[in-house]
């Protein structure tokens, strides 16, 4: 399994990291949607869709849907976003007493929606070259920031709770998850923050900016991958899918990141480093 995991890492990370840094925004959006497709699929077993051909309707629905959105004002996703994950953390806190709310086909699938759409529409939104007002970042640098808050938060967090993680998180969405972990994964974040300000000279204020960011974002990304086990716990499946040998599914990788990078873009807006 192990080897499996490293196989598999070192054939995913250069290929994203080629997908961000040289392909052109047009490309860029589809080898993303591409990403967004697979990741419905899963959903959609998620969502106690069992039928091959209605899984596939299904991503491609959500491919639709981020056509329709292309030219959407990203303020609308981003709040829309934001609220989302809000409500998405009540129902971890509180599951599973409040899965009766969710627990129907339709709802789910409707919720894979605003799990997928945003993260998709905050990465196209900064590949265009939208007004940045920091002279020191590019678009390129924030795409490459935010994948590695996620990577180093999900790091720190899985040392910090194998080594002190006796009080649990989420117990009944995910008893591995202990708060050692979320706050490793939290102080490697900022730790990444100052190396980052340091490295492109930015000032107090930025740097300060920037740390406040990324520690909202790192712990938003906690609970996306909270979000992600509470519907697998509620399905009766360990993996969203066996597409990646060693990690399981699209959607084990990438459960952080679809809702830290829309909250990180909206906190870039909100502080107005992006126009």
């Amino acid at each position: 399994m192990l080897k499996q995991r490293f196989i598999t890492a070192i054939i995913l990370a250069p290929l994203v990291l080629c997908g961000v840094f040289l392909l052109e925004p047009n490309n860029f959006a589809w080898f993303f949607a591409f990403i967004i497709f697979l990741a419905a699929w899963e959903w959609a077993n998620l969502s106690s869709i069992d039928a091959p051909v209605s899984k596939v309707l299904y991503a491609v629905l959500i491919v639709g849907l981020l056509l329709l959105v292309k030219d959407v004002p990203i303020a609308w996703i981003l709040h829309i976003s934001v609220m989302w994950w809000f409500i998405a953390s009540l129902f971890v806190l509180s599951f599973p007493d409040t899965s009766k709310y969710w627990r129907s086909k339709i709802v789910r699938c409707v919720m894979g929606v605003f799990v997928l759409l945003p993260m998709w529409k905050a990465l196209i939104y900064i590949r265009s070259g939208n007004f940045i007002a920091v002279d020191a970042l590019s678009t390129l640098w924030l795409i490459l920031y935010m994948l590695l808050l996620v990577w180093v938060a999900d790091t720190g967090a899985y040392f910090a709770g194998k080594t002190w993680g006796n009080a649990k998180l989420a117990p009944n969405v995910s008893p591995g998850k202990s708060w050692a972990g979320a706050w490793g994964g939290i102080v490697a974040t900022m730790i990444l923050s100052i190396i980052a300000s340091l490295s492109i000279d930015l000032n107090f204020v930025q740097s300060s900016q920037l740390l406040l960011i990324t520690v909202i974002t790192a712990g938003v990304s906690i609970m996306g991958d909270l979000t992600e086990s509470m519907f697998k716990r509620q399905r009766g499946i360990k993996d969203s899918s066996n597409l990646l040998p060693g990690h399981g599914g699209v959607l084990d990788r990438i459960d952080s990141l679809v809702a830290a990078i829309p909250v990180f873009v909206f906190c870039l807006i909100l502080l107005g480093w992006m126009g």
